[in-house]
């Protein structure tokens, strides 16, 4: 298995909405921001070789939306063909896109605007979500509704390319798609395993490496309770199998592996580039 991170671009996310009810006093420590209290976010997706499946969790904002969401202060953007060729691929090479939920910042890449029409950007890829984050989709409480964006996902469920798991499922050796809830229903949770190695896309389960404080539950969370046990699990399993976890929107710290203190505290144990 040959695993690559990459960037598709970055933002500008208040800081009291990443942190929820943390105070600044607290999170300025873990993570700077700017004078308008704006933290820079990475938009982080993987690319998975692995026998001849080439696999996508995650595809970014894209550039649809950049014009209609300026308040973000997108930069950085980069364009899927672009990324995929300084990897040696192509955008019709991708057999599967596996999305961890359907807010734009996430799955908003799948389609661009070619000549007035939206277009598919990986046209022969399978596209897997959960049910329940499909259905959040099509049904969306007022209160996520303004991160959907149906142009996003639509056209890839009328080509047939939309794929949707009712439980936790394995997408092909070495690849196990889990869910979580309560950032929004049903986020898909990959988790890579090759040769003793285990890496997981926390998504925004854990989107920073500043949130492995089960309590530092962002604002942006619908559920902020059940966010706090999905978290508690997956930082558990973590700590207990040496899993490295993979920070899908933290500019500074990509992954890194968790350690649990004597005191029940967990602590980044060692962070990779």
């Amino acid at each position: 298995m040959e695993v690559t991170f990459l960037e598709t671009g970055r933002f500008f996310a208040d800081g009291g909405a990443m942190f929820g009810a943390v105070p600044k006093t607290a999170w300025c420590r873990r993570y700077p921001s700017d004078e308008q209290n704006g933290c820079i976010l990475a938009m982080r997706s993987l690319l998975i070789k692995v026998g001849d499946r080439l696999i996508l969790v995650d595809t970014g904002a894209g550039e649809k939306h950049l014009k209609k969401l300026a308040w973000y202060r997108f930069f950085g953007y980069r364009d899927w063909r672009e990324l995929l060729r300084e990897q040696g691929y192509a955008p019709a090479d991708v057999t599967d896109v596996v999305l961890t939920h359907l807010h734009f910042d996430h799955c908003a890449g799948c389609t661009y605007r070619r000549e007035g029409s939206l277009a598919l950007t990986f046209p022969q890829a399978r596209h897997w979500v959960s049910r329940r984050q499909w259905e959040n989709f099509k049904h969306p409480h007022p209160l996520e509704q303004a991160s959907f964006f149906p142009e996003d996902m639509f056209p890839v469920e009328q080509a047939g390319l939309l794929h949707v798991l009712d439980a936790p499922a394995a997408l092909c050796p070495g690849v196990w798609l889990d869910q979580a809830d309560g950032h929004t229903p049903g986020q898909l949770v990959p988790r890579l395993t090759d040769d003793g190695v285990c890496l997981v896309f926390a998504g925004d389960v854990i989107p920073l490496a500043a949130s492995v404080s089960p309590e530092w539950i962002s604002a942006y969370d619908l559920a902020p309770t059940v966010s706090y046990d999905a978290k508690l699990r997956l930082l558990d399993e973590a700590a207990r199998t040496r899993r490295q976890i993979c920070f899908c929107h933290d500019a500074y710290t990509p992954s890194a592996r968790i350690r649990k203190t004597a005191g029940g505290l967990f602590v980044l144990e060692r962070e990779q580039n």
